[in-house]
């Protein structure tokens, strides 16, 4: 079993930047990669990045450039940077992890102001 926590959601107007940080226990040898998620209001949960054990990293095309996904292994911490922020980021963005399974994060909520 793999738990996440994450934190770092908030307010902030456009233009901004935020941090999200997702903190692993439990199982986390068996963790394969570690990523984000955002769910917006009626739409579908949707990747926006990923990180591989070996350091690959994969972002959704609507936020490269702006988002960068890091970890810190001996924190078995994955973090989000997210900069220039637009309106239409504003979701609940959830930490995964792929282990024998999938694990999520309970959420946080990021809001973009106009």
């Amino acid at each position: 079993q793999v738990q996440l926590v994450e934190s770092g959601g908030g307010l902030v107007q456009a233009g901004g930047s935020l941090r999200l940080s997702c903190a692993a226990s439990g199982s986390i040898f068996s963790i394969n990669a570690m990523g984000w998620y955002r769910q917006a209001p009626g739409k579908q949960r949707e990747l926006v990045a990923m990180l591989t054990s070996g350091g690959i990293t994969n972002y959704a095309d609507f936020v490269k450039g702006r988002f960068t996904i890091s970890g810190d292994n001996a924190k078995n911490t994955v973090y989000l940077q997210m900069n220039s922020l637009k309106p239409e980021d504003t979701a609940v963005y959830y930490c995964n992890a792929l282990s024998r399974g999938a694990y999520w994060g309970q959420g946080t909520q990021v809001t973009v102001s106009s």
